[in-house]
């Protein structure tokens, strides 16, 4: 039988080992950053041009290579940081794996120029897909500037799953931030197609988050610091109020390299139980610094996740600085034992509702009498009406004759499918809450929250579909500060916003000004109506991988509808009722929540038997 195991050849082995460094342009951008950091850098420049697909290069003022070292660092397994399996578990740096750059060098056009202080020359290194083209000595400051050209040149089926160019440079982006926050006393700028994107000085963390993430999180973090004697945790935290619906700012740091880790998350999530709402994220920069021989950084191709050797008391402590953080800035809310949680409940009862009907108690039965439990069951009970004195539409009908009388139009009969042609008393709203109307076979109660969200998306989905969205002219354009990653995103999607009738202009880095907006849109909500459609979608992106335009319109639909506790006029309720049972799809929101409930008259009848 013959022998039909080959050992690969080079060029063919450097691209399988290619698949698991580089995956996208991105890819690109981490390695190369990384091994600048690993230089010793104070400055870092990154240069994009077509999302990383023509160009990737990074210079920097490091300690520069020798030009040996620049000729073995394109070999597969040649690293300078590691001389024994122990060095394994004790290393602070990063490119420890040797295969960054080669890997690159078997898919794209590289050209390294590379200075050491001690040299007078540098050293240039041209290589194609593995192969070396020439190596000669070039005039060059110290440092190293290498470049990445044409990734993927010679294998066009991998170029040809990449991205369009927005979503790989939001990529970029991704890996930009990561490295620029673990690292804020070293200054880095960012140039995409010779536009300048960034340019971050060395400062703190602090400031170096709003310079990255936007003027908007100034107000928002909270300082978090806990030290032990092997776990060291420090950086900052969101306050509750400012929770998201999607995932994104968060960033955990072990030893200055990012992690993602769920149960780190989930220790998070713990100490904010009861500050934020189920399905929101706070936002969270930690670095936690502790011996490299407790982790274990060698268990993914990206770094991206690691293992500790406790993990059960990283959590535990995590999770307790986390706590102590928020308790500290008074952002908890404090409790009085000493009040009756009883009285506050009737008390927040009546300012709420106070604050509903505009209406004030009178001062004789504004207060709450305290029950005594002595058994006296006749006077405890006699004066039940009482508990609704402070109700002003109660005390009116108390004055009214016990026999109710409705007037003759409530006896009209309609079907679900007929829009009311005119006011019909028999329709009224329940809690500012629900619309309760009358039909042929009983009764019907409309979510009117939800009832609107169905009536904008469809609304929202023939706009998009017709590009032909009617938008209103803002009076006073407002100007919207938007992160790196959303202003990319936006930038995406502009065709789709217009289609809607968002009209906006680019006005400085990272800031559109809002000259138009859809018509659905209350005046004065513009700016938060237009970052929640943007949070929104994201949210929807990430958890139900629907097309663009369905995604738009559940997000602006979702957003911009009308929130339970707004009272309407019987001609509003009619219009929405009308609107409602005229759409495709009347019974369900996009999400698959009841916009309506019926009831005949065979459950009413039940109900009291």
């Amino acid at each position: 039988m013959p022998d039909i195991i080959k050992l690969l050849p080079d060029a063919i082995a450097n691209q399988i080992a290619a698949g698991e460094v580089v995956q996208r342009p991105a890819s690109v951008v981490k390695e190369l950053l990384e091994n600048s950091i690993d230089s010793g850098a104070k400055s870092v420049q990154l240069i994009i041009k077509d999302a990383g697909k023509a160009l990737v290069q990074v210079v920097d003022d490091g300690k520069g290579m020798s030009p040996a070292d620049a000729r073995m660092s394109f070999e597969r397994h040649a690293t300078s940081k590691i001389t024994k399996a122990e060095d394994l578990f004790a290393l602070y740096s990063y490119g420890f794996r040797g295969e960054a750059l080669a890997s690159i060098a078997a898919v794209a056009q590289v050209e390294l120029k590379t200075r050491a202080d001690a040299d007078e020359v540098g050293t240039c290194i041209c290589i194609e897909g593995s192969e070396t083209i020439r190596v000669e000595s070039c005039s060059l400051k110290k440092g190293t500037s290498i470049q990445v050209k044409n990734l993927f040149f010679n294998i066009p089926a991998r170029r040809n799953f990449l991205k369009s160019n927005q979503v790989e440079l939001k990529h970029i982006l991704d890996e930009f931030t990561r490295v620029a926050l673990a690292y804020p006393e070293i200054a880095f700028s960012f140039y995409q197609n010779d536009i300048q994107t960034f340019n971050l000085q060395a400062k703190s963390l602090s400031e170096r988050i709003v310079d990255l993430l936007g003027n908007a999180y100034r107000e928002q973090l909270i300082t978090c610091e806990e030290q032990t004697d092997n776990l060291t945790v420090k950086g900052f935290i969101g306050k509750p109020n400012s929770a998201k619906k999607t995932r994104g700012d968060q960033f955990f740091f072990v030893n200055r390299r990012f992690i993602k880790s769920g149960y780190l998350h989930h220790a998070v999530i713990n100490a904010y139980e009861g500050l934020i709402p189920a399905d929101t994220h706070p936002f969270y920069l930690l670095m936690l610094e502790l011996p490299p021989e407790m982790i274990d950084v060698n268990v993914h191709p990206t770094k991206t996740e690691i293992k500790f050797e406790d993990e059960r008391t990283v959590y535990g402590i995590l999770a307790a600085s986390i706590r102590r953080s928020i308790s500290k800035h008074h952002v908890t809310p404090s409790l009085d034992f000493e009040i009756d949680i009883n009285i506050e409940r009737m008390m927040g009862f009546q300012s709420a509702y106070t604050d509903t009907t505009q209406h004030k108690p009178s001062s004789g039965n504004g207060g709450y009498r305290p029950q005594h439990f002595s058994g006296e069951n006749k006077e405890r009970t006699s004066n039940w009406e009482s508990m609704y004195d402070n109700i002003p539409a109660y005390k009116e009908e108390a004055r009214q004759t016990e026999s109710l009388v409705f007037s003759s139009a409530a006896n009209q009969e309609r079907t679900i499918g007929n829009s009311p042609a005119e006011e019909n008393p028999s329709t009224f709203q329940l809690h500012n809450r629900y619309i309760i109307t009358q039909v042929k076979s009983g009764l019907v109660m409309i979510d009117q929250q939800a009832a609107h969200e169905r009536i904008l998306y469809e609304r929202f989905t023939k706009n998009l579909r017709n590009k032909n969205g009617a938008s209103q002219q803002s009076l006073f354009p407002q100007q919207v500060e938007l992160t790196p990653a959303d202003f990319t995103l936006m930038l995406s999607i502009e065709q789709e916003l217009n289609a809607l009738g968002f009209m906006f202009s680019v006005f400085g880095t990272h800031t559109i000004q809002l000259n138009g907006t859809p018509s659905e849109v209350t005046e004065g909500q513009e700016k938060e109506i237009f970052e929640g459609l943007l949070e929104q979608f994201k949210h929807f992106k990430s958890e139900l991988k629907l097309d663009t335009t369905e995604t738009l319109a559940r997000s602006l639909a979702k957003r911009s509808c009308m929130k339970n506790g707004h009272p309407l006029t019987l001609a509003e309720m009619n219009a929405m009722i009308g609107q409602l049972f005229s759409c495709e799809n009347s019974r369900y929101t996009p999400s698959g929540k009841a916009t309506m409930v019926l009831l005949d008259l065979d459950k009413v009848s039940q109900l009291f038997l």
